[in-house]
């Protein structure tokens, strides 16, 4: 069976990171600290990143899935769990899935619509975008509402480095997943502990979202990084790092 392809450093009680849309195992390069306090595993997701040749699935529930897969080969039976927009909805199914497994949930700059209401486009519009000027430009394109400065320090490249490894199967596929997943009705199932992380200058997921998960999931609480984008953990990794530590040691 090929399972995903991931990075693993550090240790202590497993943490489980899952990127969002065209990204890879190394869009977690400024949390790699972490691992003096973690064992950080750090999966690509199928199609993208050192997954890339393995093709992608339409639904956020068959990503999760793959997910527990890798888990259960490695034989990690209990852990920690972050997943940053489109991971943060596989960490959802996730924990909805086997809440047994999750001891405590992170959802980071994400949402239980995954039609993402006032997103900076629509995803028929990210649609056609990869169709007509191709992944390359469109990604580009994307990365850059991810920052308040894209200019400003390197997390912009990052994502273009990340991105330049993920098939135009998996941008396209992902998108058919957002499109036809709806987390709010199993987020009473989410029984985990779970911390709500969002910016308030975060294009991609705007701020009902952040109060649909934390009504939805009763052990849970919301904390708002102000002055960042929709990748605040490249904007301002020290903070965001203090928190997922805080919340979970």
């Amino acid at each position: 069976m090929n399972y995903l392809s991931y990075k693993r450093l550090g240790k202590g009680r497993p943490l489980v990171l899952v990127h969002g849309y065209l990204g890879g195992q190394n869009m977690w390069r400024f949390q790699e600290d972490l691992k003096e306090d973690f064992d950080l595993i750090m999966p690509s997701l199928a199609g993208y990143g050192e997954s890339a040749e393995l093709t992608a699935p339409s639904t956020i529930r068959e990503n999760a899935q793959l997910v527990f897969e890798l888990l259960d080969h490695l034989q990690i039976e209990t852990f920690y769990l972050l997943g940053h927009s489109m991971g943060g909805m596989i960490v959802q199914e996730m924990a909805a899935m086997k809440p047994e497994r999750v001891e405590k949930l992170i959802c980071f700059g994400t949402g239980s619509i995954g039609a993402l209401p006032n997103r900076f486009e629509t995803i028929e519009e990210s649609r056609n975008k990869i169709k007509q000027l191709g992944i390359k430009k469109t990604r580009e394109n994307i990365a850059k509402s991810w920052f308040v400065d894209y200019l400003s320090g390197d997390g912009y490249q990052l994502c273009l480095e990340e991105g330049a490894k993920a098939s135009t199967q998996a941008a396209l596929a992902s998108l058919d997943a957002w499109d036809c997943w709806d987390g709010r009705e199993q987020l009473k199932d989410i029984s985990s502990p779970t911390l709500i992380l969002w910016s308030n200058k975060d294009r991609s997921y705007d701020k009902n979202q952040q109060e649909i998960l934390s009504q939805g999931i009763v052990n849970s609480k919301l904390e708002i990084i102000d002055g960042c984008a929709h990748n605040s953990h490249m904007e301002q990794p020290e903070t965001i790092n203090l928190k997922i530590k805080n919340f979970l040691l």
